[in-house]
């Protein structure tokens, strides 16, 4: 069976959409996935499951958390083979200097239009450097995260409302998780 990666957008921050992962690993199970693990708290889950078109089955595990945990989370779905080609794509990695823990993956649920790939270019200000391929944007961020200029900023609450981001280690080890699977 097939490896999929959820990863779920705006939980654990604060006080508010707060999920415990065995909780979370439990509603999976109850959806008839198979070898649910999740990483850290930011609801990230690793499960196998059947053939089934990744819409259909971002909407049950979408349904099922609102069910389960009474509020909507925004999930974004992954194949394992497409978050290894996400890993082997980002282009700041094979350039010399980049510190890896200065880089993040924007994932998106869908291709974003070539409206919201001119703003996020207009939006990106030195040194921050941002490249989108596919259904992922790859970012730079040299000062960090909580100081770039692509964070909380309108692109992010115009075009990516189903987007969810993770830290390049973050990446890495969810993908050490699908390959432990197969």
């Amino acid at each position: 069976m097939p490896i999929y990666v959820a990863l779920l957008r705006g939980i654990n921050l604060g006080p508010h959409k707060r999920m415990k992962m065995e909780r979370l690993r439990a509603s999976f199970e109850d959806l008839k996935f198979k070898q649910v693990q999740t990483y850290i708290q930011s609801g990230n889950v690793v499960f196998e499951a059947g053939k089934e078109s990744l819409p259909a089955m971002c909407s049950r595990i979408e349904n099922k958390i609102l069910s389960d945990f009474g509020f909507p989370a925004p999930v974004v779905l992954r194949t394992a083979q497409e978050l290894k080609r996400a890993i082997t794509n980002n282009p700041f990695v094979k350039r010399s200097g980049i510190g890896l823990d200065k880089l993040h993956v924007i994932f998106l649920p869908e291709v974003p239009g070539p409206d919201a790939l001119k703003e996020l270019q207009g939006l990106t200000t030195s040194p921050d450097e941002s490249s989108c391929l596919g259904k992922e944007i790859y970012l730079f961020l040299p000062n960090g995260m909580s100081k770039s200029s692509l964070i909380n900023n309108r692109i992010e609450r115009r075009h990516l409302k189903g987007a969810t981001t993770r830290n390049w280690q973050t990446v890495n080890n969810i993908h050490e998780i699908c390959q432990g699977c197969e």
